[in-house]
């Protein structure tokens, strides 16, 4: 493919990502949709403008990783490091549910392979937190008791997606999970999720102090954006993926990160404000690009449609998809709205569940059917969520103010 012609493609792909994106806003959907169907247009799907390639990989990769960080970002640290018993039954639940509902489901039922059933199961488990965040803002419940819950356990639950992430790509790659091995790993990268914000902050300490005596514009973007993809390649190299990376510096930057109090280190950096400033515009630009390029990767062509399979496939994945989230809160000493509203706010999947899918697509292991069914469940988890839980509150928004216990 000539140079120019891969320079049109990023034309038609930044240009697809906000006119579809703000198509889905327009229409009360969250973006994402809308940069998943541009890709599906402009791909093979459609109009066969884009086909996947080498530069729209790496600069995909890129606003996965930037994504991460915005994620990282805009988490609550606090709430990661004490969120309640609530919390984590919420999280515990609807993680492990879905990952060996699908399994079962995928590997039984379906007969799909044993690592391919594994990532199917995987992909059920993310909650996305931004599209939870925008929910309970839009209806104004963000500071409600069950927001305290669901944010929490969305929390959690991405932590724990994250893990599993890291022994599937070690499977990947290594083609098997060796117990001592998958012991060490995840000590990494607990380890380095422990470590690495506290590096990356005191890097920014340092990006801060040089700040003030710069009398040129741009440092802060560009440092940043530098220790972004320094910490994604140290998490590559501690065996983790590089999202990780992004994760745990965009974590060090978040308004509430908080030293430990032994530590003799500020707990209070005046530029947490201007940091996101400064990347808001970065992360809007390259992040949407991974979504335009997971639907360029799907051929819907190359799906057969007609089989009735795939159909059920679908539909049972979507079940086990919801019905795995709504389980955890009915363990909890709440009222029964509270915990239906709190069940459903865990139910979309959103960029998490994508990753997993995109990354067991792009090692193989699943192929283009069973791509195709977990990224509409993806698609429909996350598009039908604003409505069920818009209608629990119109509906009981009374009863959902009520502290009452059942």
């Amino acid at each position: 493919m000539a140079n120019h012609d891969v320079l049109l493609q990023i034309v038609a792909v930044l240009l697809g990502a906000r006119m579809f994106g703000g198509a889905a806003v327009h229409f009360g959907m969250p973006p994402v949709l809308g940069e998943i169907l541009a890709g599906a247009v402009l791909g093979p799907s459609l109009l066969g403008w884009v086909e996947p390639n080498e530069v729209l990989t790496q600069l995909a990769e890129i606003g996965l990783i930037l994504l991460l960080f915005d994620i990282g970002s805009g988490t609550n640290f606090e709430r990661l490091l004490h969120a309640g018993s609530r919390s984590l039954i919420v999280a515990v639940s609807g993680f492990l549910a879905p990952l060996l509902a699908g399994f079962a489901l995928a590997y039984t039922a379906f007969g799909l392979t044993w690592d391919a059933a594994w990532f199917v199961g995987g992909t059920l488990t993310a909650t996305s937190i931004g599209i939870t965040l925008r929910i309970l803002k839009d209806l104004r419940r963000d500071r409600s008791r069950e927001a305290a819950v669901m944010l929490g356990a969305a929390v959690l639950d991405d932590v724990f997606g994250i893990l599993l992430l890291t022994l599937l790509h070690q499977y990947a790659v290594g083609g098997e999970v060796r117990l001592a091995e998958a012991a060490r790993l995840v000590l990494l990268v607990v380890c380095f999720v422990l470590l690495a914000p506290i590096a990356a902050r005191l890097i920014s300490l340092a990006i801060e102090r040089f700040d003030l005596s710069w009398r040129r514009s741009g440092l802060i973007p560009t440092s940043v954006v530098a220790l972004v993809l320094v910490f994604a390649w140290l998490a590559s190299q501690a065996g983790a993926p590089p999202l990780l990376g992004g994760f745990a510096a965009g974590l060090a930057l978040s308004r509430r990160f908080r030293f430990p109090r032994s530590l003799p280190f500020p707990h209070e950096f005046q530029f947490d404000r201007k940091v996101r400033a400064h990347m808001r515009p970065i992360v809007q630009l390259m992040s949407p690009v991974f979504f335009v390029t997971v639907g360029v990767s799907l051929d819907i062509g190359a799906v057969g449609w007609g089989s009735t399979d795939i159909w059920l496939f679908t539909v049972s994945l979507l079940l086990v998809a919801v019905a795995g989230k709504l389980l955890g809160p009915l363990a909890l000493q709440e009222t029964r709205h509270r915990r239906w509203a709190i069940g459903i706010a865990m139910v979309p999947r959103g960029e998490l569940g994508i990753v997993f899918a995109d990354f067991g697509r792009a090692s193989g292991i699943l192929d283009q059917t069973s791509y195709a069914a977990v990224l509409l469940v993806i698609v429909l988890t996350t598009l039908l969520t604003p409505l069920a839980l818009a209608r629990v509150y119109r509906y009981h928004g009374q009863k959902l103010n009520s502290g009452a216990h059942r």
